[in-house]
């Protein structure tokens, strides 16, 4: 990361985005409606909710569809004036593909 790679730093952001919303907790659309400023919570906490875990094998799960999207769309990028974009999006997948495969991978 001191080198500022840039593939790998776009990945990584992009996947721990994901692994971000995939923790988040779902809002029940029923609790959105007919709730009158003056009947909601008050105070601290009120409005915190547990966030859910991911288990191991669904974080590498994530990790492996964020490098599968990459490589699929940089084999739709035929045209040359794509093919920086495509070696990116290459880059970025070896990357997320390094982690699963290094020591301790899943």
């Amino acid at each position: 990361m001191r080198a500022r790679d840039k593939a790998a730093v776009s990945a990584l952001r992009a996947t721990l985005a994901a692994l971000d919303n995939a923790e988040a907790v779902p809002v029940d659309e029923a609790e959105l409606r007919g709730v009158a400023l003056e009947q909601s919570p008050v105070g601290v906490g009120t409005t915190e909710a547990a966030r859910r875990e991911l288990s191991e094998h669904g974080v590498v799960d994530i990790v492996r569809a964020e490098a599968a999207e990459r490589l699929e769309v940089a084999a739709q990028l035929t045209e040359p004036a794509h093919a920086d974009r495509a070696v990116r999006l290459r880059a970025e997948a070896a990357v997320l593909l390094r982690f699963l495969d290094g020591p301790g991978a899943a």
